[in-house]
């Protein structure tokens, strides 16, 4: 299962309407802004350097592909580790938000892991060292260490 907290809506509209209620509007813009100009960046030193101002925490030697995509409400609750590499568009997300409720949880990408192009990672999961994810997978659980993954959902292969 993967380790979300779940936090009431703030309304009886979608918990999305809300979202200036959980979290700056300036900050979210500004995440927004270095996320998104990191996609184009192919500077993957450069990247590293922004990513950790908006508060991922980037281990040494990480690489991320052009067009990635990092959640930019709650970028502090994603960790990657030593010399992983995210691939082409993967897309790595610490929050959802639902009709009636909204969820973060934080994503544990562990060290020498792949993820591969087109991939997604939801909130509250964690990737054990060594592990690989496919590309165009949907990884909605703890992948263990030194598994290979691939699928929607994902699953050992």
């Amino acid at each position: 299962m993967r380790k979300i907290i779940k936090h009431n809506n703030a309304g009886p509209k979608n918990s999305l309407h809300y979202w200036t209620s959980y979290v700056n509007p300036v900050r979210v813009v500004f995440n927004f802004l270095v996320i998104y100009l990191c996609r184009y960046l192919p500077s993957l030193r450069l990247k590293n350097v922004l990513y950790r101002l908006v508060g991922i925490k980037v281990g040494k030697d990480v690489s991320v592909g052009l067009m990635a995509m990092f959640d930019v409400f709650f970028p502090q609750l994603i960790t990657v580790g030593d010399n992983s590499i995210i691939g082409y568009n993967a897309t790595i997300l610490a929050h959802e938000f639902l009709i009636h409720e909204w969820a973060t949880g934080e994503v544990k990408i562990g060290a020498n892991v792949l993820i591969g192009a087109n991939a997604t990672l939801l909130a509250g999961i964690t990737v054990g060292e060594g592990a690989t994810i496919s590309a165009q997978s949907l990884v909605n659980h703890d992948v263990e260490a030194k598994t290979l993954v691939g699928g929607v959902p994902a699953r050992p292969l």
